[in-house]
């Protein structure tokens, strides 16, 4: 059983319970094989069927209640794997949520999707027949060996002898599985992300005539995927032959023994036929837990997956508590180092600004120059590696705080679109609102002829699965929620990137309106949103190279002016 099984809540109780209900169990697999060798001894001896009907009927109660304690036994199982796996998937969404889009965008979209829905099935399904399977194969072969010990010393240092054969076989098909399953599990996770990206571009790979290319990929990963399969399938059936193949051998070897003795007068046939009763019962745990490993290897690959992310070092929000950003908040950033592994592009370094009140604050570079990292900086995703924030006088190592997070609006390229109704996607943020307050954000949103096309009105289901929305319209609905939140600080990352000319144009006007009264933080590599800016912090390889107007920059002629004459057919 994997030791971090033992880390979980409420694992020690669980455990007890079982353990305690499994050495029952096996005193009832004694008696069982007691009182029917009895009854056949009897039988064989001459005697009629009414002088063992004591023994029959010892025989059939501890049947039922051995059957009875195995029913009870996987109830425990289920109820404990089930309320792990719920309070896993709360604390992994909440981790998710600490460790911030950056981090989903590394992982893959499709592979985190995957893991909270599909992986924590899988892990819930591990849980539950481990425990059980290695409860059983801890306590019901001692418990018989010490049986037999007591009962015939022969049969048990047989019985005893044979089981490291078996013990060891399985180890090492249980090494060759788990290298066959961890590879099965890492192209399962390929395939979840080209699967969720390949559904989400359907659209755009179709209108630019590459949606027939593209099926070679899908075939390519689809095949690796069954590949690796078909491949853990193999050592897991071979695995399986092996098992039977030597617990049955292993049967014959007792049984043959037992009748040598039976021939030779040494052992009684009462004492034999326990025995050979029992050596099935011996052999059957571990059968059985080798079947089930590799049953679940996925599902304890998940449940490593699982612990490394909430294991992962993140920014908690702290529940400390901060002032609301009003016009007379003063907000610093001093000396602010960000690193990322060697293979990320674009960290921060020595990120250093000042912001009073509620201003419009443009943030402008080239791909990769590190305009969401101070984003996600911003708004407490991932935490600086050195530097201070200073919130009034109050000085900060980091923004992950309640009280600051809850007063965000966060924007990115591609808001997303739950499949649920306009009404609810647009609650994201307020999930009280009345339907009056909706209807007064869809209107500053622009929203209004849309939901008025829709057959449903606000109650008509959208999203996946759902009515499809256009770029635009998904754009307004994030805009809508910035209405109905009325947070005062908005952050913006790149939000009009995937969008036309035309319908950006079109958003213009009311993201402006929204931008009213607050504090706005807008990273974005289209120069025309920079004359609405109230200062332009230009960003170069990580760092801030200038920061003013969009008059005072162009007058400088530096990396501001470059970047404008580079995109001139924008002004």
């Amino acid at each position: 059983m994997d030791r971090a099984l033992f880390t979980l809540n409420g694992i020690k109780p669980v455990l007890w319970k079982l353990g305690s209900l499994t050495v029952l169990q096996s005193v009832m697999i004694i008696l069982q094989a007691y009182a029917l060798a009895e009854a056949i001894s009897s039988l064989f001896r001459g005697d009629l069927l009414p002088t063992v009907m004591d023994e029959l009927a010892i025989y059939l109660c501890a049947l039922l209640f051995r059957q009875l304690l195995a029913v009870l036994k996987k109830n425990i199982a289920f109820h404990f794997a089930a309320q792990t796996s719920e309070s896993l998937r709360k604390s992994l969404v909440q981790k998710l949520f600490h460790l911030g889009p950056q981090y989903v965008r590394e992982a893959g979209t499709g592979q985190t999707v995957t893991l909270v829905m599909d992986g924590l099935l899988k892990f819930r399904r591990y849980i539950e027949l481990i425990i059980v399977k290695t409860m059983n194969m801890s306590i019901i072969p001692t418990a018989i060996i010490v049986y037999s010990f007591w009962f015939h010393t022969r049969s048990a240092i047989i019985l005893l002898a044979v089981m490291p054969i078996l013990i060891v076989f399985m180890i090492l098909l249980g090494l060759a599985a788990r290298s066959k399953a961890d590879r099965q599990f890492h192209t399962y996770q390929l395939l979840a992300n080209h699967f969720v990206d390949s559904l989400r571009g359907l659209e755009t790979l179709k209108y630019l005539g590459l949606s027939k290319q593209h099926v070679k990929n899908i075939k390519k990963v689809s095949e690796n995927y069954r590949s690796a399969t078909i491949s853990t399938l193999k050592i897991a059936f071979l695995s399986t032959f092996a098992l039977d193949f030597f617990t049955m051998l292993s049967i014959a070897t007792v049984a043959v023994f037992l009748g040598l003795g039976l021939i030779d007068g040494a052992i009684p046939l009462p004492t034999a036929l326990t025995i050979l009763i029992l050596a099935p019962e011996y052999f059957l745990p571990v059968r059985e837990f080798g079947a089930d490993y590799h049953a679940t290897l996925d599902g304890k690959n998940a449940g490593e997956k699982i612990s490394a992310i909430l294991t992962e070092t993140a920014l908690l929000p702290s529940k400390e508590e901060l002032p609301i950003w009003t016009p007379s908040c003063e907000l610093s950033l001093h000396g602010l180092n960000v690193q990322y592994s060697e293979n990320h592009h674009a960290g921060l370094k020595d990120i250093e600004f000042f912001i009073k009140g509620s201003k419009r604050i443009g943030i402008i570079g080239a791909s990769g120059a590190g305009k969401s990292t101070l984003i996600n900086l911003l708004s407490g995703f991932i935490s600086p590696l050195s530097g201070e924030f200073q919130l009034n006088e109050k000085k900060l190592s980091s923004l992950s705080f309640h009280d600051w997070q809850k007063q965000i609006t966060y924007i990115p390229q591609n808001p997303y679109i739950f499949n649920d109704t306009m009404i609810n996607n647009i609650r994201f943020y307020e999930p009280t609102a009345t339907e009056w307050e909706v209807k007064e954000a869809i209107k500053h949103a622009g929203l209004l002829e849309v939901v008025q096309s829709l057959p449903e009105g606000m109650e008509t289901l959208i999203g996946e699965g759902g009515r499809t929305l256009s770029g635009g319209q998904e754009q307004r609905i994030a805009i809508a929620r910035a209405f109905l939140g009325r947070r005062p600080i908005i952050l913006l990352d790149e939000p009009t990137a995937h969008l036309d000319i035309e319908t950006e144009a079109e958003l213009k006007e009311t993201m402006l309106k929204l931008f009213s009264g607050k504090l706005v933080f807008f990273a974005t590599h289209r120069i025309h949103w920079m004359r609405e800016m109230d200062e332009i912090i230009v960003l170069d390889n990580g760092q801030i190279v200038e920061t003013g107007t969009h008059q005072q920059l162009m007058e400088q002629k530096s990396a501001y002016y470059r970047l404008v004459q580079a995109q001139k057919g924008e002004f």
